[in-house]
């Protein structure tokens, strides 16, 4: 089994553990375009889907979640990994976009937004006509019939 060390994040929380910082963490996160709309899911294991609070003010898109660790009365901790706290990611959404129309769910750790492209922002097909719609492109043929 490998095992990634990364002694900069060990330092941030020993000090965060030390100086007793709690400020809101960020959450990874995936961003891909499907169709005529956009999913971001980000990872948010072990959080309680109803502390879980999304809202879009102008054109950023704020999401919000809690996770709160508890053990039985009278334990003691050994090692304490999983930290509780605050989680906070902010995007800016772009014109294209449809914020009225943003959905979200939760499923086994993951919380998908689907976010969809507005109508007026979706690539459209434009019809051409030739001389006025009288005349007709005969496609291949290398001439113009009337």
């Amino acid at each position: 089994m490998t095992m990634n060390f990364d002694p900069f994040r060990e330092l941030d929380r020993l000090a965060g553990s030390l100086l007793g910082t709690t400020g809101p963490r960020s959450m990874p996160m995936d961003l891909y375009r499907t169709g005529d709309h956009y999913v971001l899911d980000v990872d948010l294991p072990g959080i309680d889907p109803g502390s879980v609070d999304i809202d879009v003010d102008g054109s950023v898109l704020t999401i919000r979640a809690e996770r709160t660790l508890g053990a039985p009365e009278g334990s003691q901790w050994l090692t304490r990994e999983r930290q509780p706290g605050s989680f906070v990611r902010q995007l800016t959404l772009g014109e294209g976009l449809d914020a009225a129309r943003i959905t979200a769910g939760y499923d086994n750790g993951v919380l998908s937004v689907t976010i969809p492209v507005k109508e007026s922002a979706k690539p459209r097909k434009i019809a051409v006509t030739v001389g006025g719609g009288r005349e007709q492109l005969a496609v291949g043929a290398g001439s113009a019939e009337e």
